[in-house]
């Protein structure tokens, strides 16, 4: 009698038959640009997991906002479909959060207020909706700062704001405009790590789209490069490297160095080989 237990191996085979949360079936989009057509996105196809963090890379003007405008339901008049969890996007839905670039907080109201906004839609009591917003003033590091306005805030802590903003009516998919983009290094790797950190404990499925490929590389499951004019799929990176992820390692540098020259094409931004000197400081040399 056998007594090894194959049945795990048995189900690993199987295929994965679970629908995507998202999917972009033959999407296409048209601006009209001085009484002419111009196609922005042309026959975009992609399936996004539950659970799953996507980044969106490409040169500037290849369709990477206008991808996420149409799956938050801002823009309605596309070609093709947007299904999330099988269902049509036809409009703003609470189950999509989004952060962009700016903050775009309200100069009137402070931290708990700008927070609360995220709730509007949402059917909570007083007290309920004051319980969330002090929940994510927590949980993005907040705390004393309850009361203070954006022009008493850091960008960081203004963006964590937003993050909250966004996250606070609980949606199952996070989209993200170039969320860092405005803030200075130090503060943008700090956030990235806060935002792998909420991630994780919420679960949330992420749609990040940026121009910078050391981010995308370093916090997506896969990264999606776009080519432009009109904006469509040149290829998608599988970053197959648990987190937290070394930004130094070997291993993320390649699939970085894969991802640029992937939106160049060419290698182009690689720098010019370094002349190698070499000499002796003349205090060692004895006579």
């Amino acid at each position: 009698m056998n007594a090894f237990n194959t049945s795990h191996l048995q189900a690993a085979n199987q295929p994965d038959t679970t629908p995507p949360l998202v999917s972009f079936e033959g999407v296409g989009k048209v601006f009209s640009v001085d009484g002419q057509p111009l196609e922005a996105i042309r026959n975009f196809n992609l399936s996004i997991n539950e659970g799953e963090f996507i980044a969106i890379v490409g040169a500037s003007g290849c369709g990477k906002s206008t991808l996420l405008r149409l799956l938050v339901g801002l823009d309605t008049e596309y070609s093709g479909s947007i299904r999330v969890d099988g269902r049509a996007v036809s409009g703003i839905g609470g189950e999509r959060g989004i952060v962009f670039q700016e903050h775009r907080l309200f100069p009137w109201l402070n931290v708990e207020q700008n927070i609360a906004l995220g709730l509007v839609n949402e059917s909570l009591t007083q007290g309920e909706r004051a319980r969330r917003v002090h929940e994510f003033v927590q949980l993005v590091g907040l705390v004393g700062f309850e009361s203070a306005y954006p022009h008493q805030l850091s960008g960081g802590m203004a963006q964590r704001v937003a993050i909250a903003r966004g996250l606070v009516a609980s949606p199952r998919i996070l989209l993200l405009d170039e969320p860092f983009g405005a803030l200075d290094a130090l503060t943008r790797q700090q956030l990235q790590d806060e935002l792998l950190a909420i991630r994780e404990r919420a679960g949330i499925t992420t749609l990040l789209v940026t121009h910078d490929a050391e981010e995308a590389t370093y916090l997506a499951d896969r990264v999606v490069v776009l080519e432009p004019r009109p904006g469509r799929i040149k290829s998608v990176v599988e970053i197959d490297l648990p987190h937290p992820r070394l930004r130094t390692g070997v291993t993320l540098h390649g699939l970085r160095e894969k991802v640029l020259h992937q939106i160049t094409g060419d290698g182009g931004y690689l720098p010019p080989p370094a002349r190698r000197v070499e000499g002796l400081r003349p205090e060692l040399i004895a006579l």
